[in-house]
């Protein structure tokens, strides 16, 4: 059981300025240039990263192909592979405090949640991709006698990952995990404002066992180092979570570059729908509201559009107006806390000025709305609530990324599809109905990668996550996510 004193222990902890972790050395940039690393818990400065630039890129890249082509773990036994990554999601159970501390000094994330979602989401999921290095097959093809078809899956070479600030352990992982799993050299560029964690388990990586230039960090801007990553001819894969806008320019510099295949996971606007018949009201507005303001709401699958059925859309309201008023909003290494920090000022900002926006567009703001603490020194908001929302809004079409849920209502279930499927985006959803034939209905009918049923979050990792429309191609997590670091083979063999 995690105890308040061990938080306070090292939270407590003078942090050095960081290094890039390439070829298994510790490095500065080749600028020396630094980026300040301020914590939202208190806007003080913790410690500094390493601002990389191209030439870094280039280092990182040369070291993770040299590494691949060397085979020490691209050719490797997969049960020897699989035995340093187990070894690797043990040292990461065993540092699980300090990494889940280390991030939320970086980004702000409640406690509890963290360590659930960041250290131990971690180390649960390099786990299930260890387990099964060695259960994936090739395939023999339907040939006639005369020949042999065989079908090899290969490692695809050199990946790069670009990973969000909220939660940059787990998403990492996600896109690692498998990556590591197959074969294949990683290099992984962390958000800027969210880079401790990643920089941690790269140092715990190596004494796992990772041969050097396996597994390679490197911290800076996007504009440069993200930028650079992207657009590298000796990168096969970029697998991306973030922004619609980056996104789209990092599927420029794959065109502009090699052609490497791209991946993106590019947030949502998720509705989630709740019927009169749902099965427990006060069930559905307790879902609902972890689906929308923990981590602040800083959730790439976060339920920001409820769409409640009219005849109980009042006491749904009412009943989420004072449960988002029961929430503790406060230093998020405080285990008592329900909402930590946004992640910087600049996220906290941008919340503020949707807030204004839903007021001049009509939206009637129900609770909230305000930034708070402000002798802390830290960036916080309160959970925030609008009502009599309508499809045409800002809110209800644009992701925030804050504690910001709008409300809209809804008399049949084909009204609620519309609405539903109106947005951009279509990364997630949820439904809560007694009806199981309607469910079943639903699910069929909304544009979504993941629908929820009568709950919202909390899918493991045996499940895909990845969206439709705007939200992005390929998908995180379960078998599925190795595919996208293999390469298929075809042995033609006549006989």
């Amino acid at each position: 059981m995690i105890d308040q004193s061990d938080i306070n222990t090292f939270s407590k902890n003078k942090l050095k300025p960081c290094k890039l972790v390439i070829d298994g050395k510790f490095l500065a940039s080749k600028s020396e240039k630094t980026i300040d690393v301020t914590s939202p818990i208190d806007g003080q400065l913790i410690t500094t990263i390493p601002d990389a630039n191209k030439s870094d890129i280039n280092i990182a890249v040369q070291s993770a192909r040299k590494a691949f082509n060397r085979g020490t773990w691209s050719k490797a036994n997969p049960h020897d592979r699989k035995k340093i990554l187990l070894r690797l999601a043990e040292l990461i159970e065993k540092h699980s405090i300090e990494l889940a501390v280390l991030g939320v000094r970086d980004n702000g994330t409640e406690i509890n949640m963290a360590l659930f979602a960041e250290p131990m989401g971690s180390a649960s999921t390099i786990r299930y991709y260890s387990e099964a290095i060695d259960k994936i097959y090739g395939e023999i093809a339907p040939t006639s006698n005369k020949v042999l078809g065989l079908i090899h899956r290969e490692p695809i070479g050199v990946v790069g990952a670009i990973v969000p600030w909220n939660f940059p352990l787990m998403v990492g992982t996600w896109k690692f995990a498998p990556a590591l799993a197959a074969g294949n050299s990683v290099i992984i560029k962390p958000a800027e404002t969210a880079s401790l964690s990643l920089l941690r388990v790269a140092e715990l990586a190596l004494e796992a066992g990772i041969p050097e230039g396996v597994f390679n960090v490197v911290t800076g801007e996007g504009l440069t180092a993200g930028k650079a990553l992207a657009k590298h001819m000796d990168v096969d894969v970029i697998a991306f979570t973030g922004s619609g806008v980056t996104g789209r320019k990092i599927l420029e510099y794959s065109a502009q570059s090699n052609l490497k295949r791209v991946y993106l996971e590019l947030g949502g606007k998720s509705p989630n729908i709740i019927f009169a018949d749902v099965p427990d009201l006060d069930m559905a507005v307790a879902g609902s509201s972890s689906g929308i303001f923990k981590n602040s709401g800083q959730v790439c699958i976060a339920g920001s559009r409820i769409i409640v059925e009219k005849s109980i859309a009042d006491e749904f309201t009412d009943k989420m107006i004072k449960n988002a008023d029961s929430l503790k909003v406060g230093n998020p290494l405080d285990l008592s806390t329900d909402i930590g920090a946004i992640s910087n000022k600049n996220q906290l900002k941008k919340n503020l000025e949707y807030v204004k926006t839903a007021i001049k567009e009509g939206g009637i703001l129900r609770a909230g709305g305000k930034q708070i603490h402000h002798n802390s020194g830290g960036y916080y908001m309160q959970p925030t609530i609008f009502s009599d929302v309508n499809n045409e809004m800002t809110i209800a079409q644009e992701e925030v990324f804050g504690p910001l849920l709008g409300i809209l209502t809804f008399n049949t279930p084909e009204e609620a599809i519309e609405i539903a499927n109106s947005s951009p985006y279509g990364l997630a959803a949820g439904i809560w109905t007694s009806n199981l034939s309607r469910a079943h209905s639903m699910i069929r009918k909304i544009r979504a990668g993941v629908v929820h049923v009568n709950c919202y979050g909390g899918a493991d990792i045996t499940v895909p996550l990845g969206g439709v429309k705007q939200s992005g191609n390929g998908h995180d997590k379960s078998l599925h996510a190795i595919d996208k670091y293999t390469d298929l083979k075809t042995a033609w063999i006549a006989l």
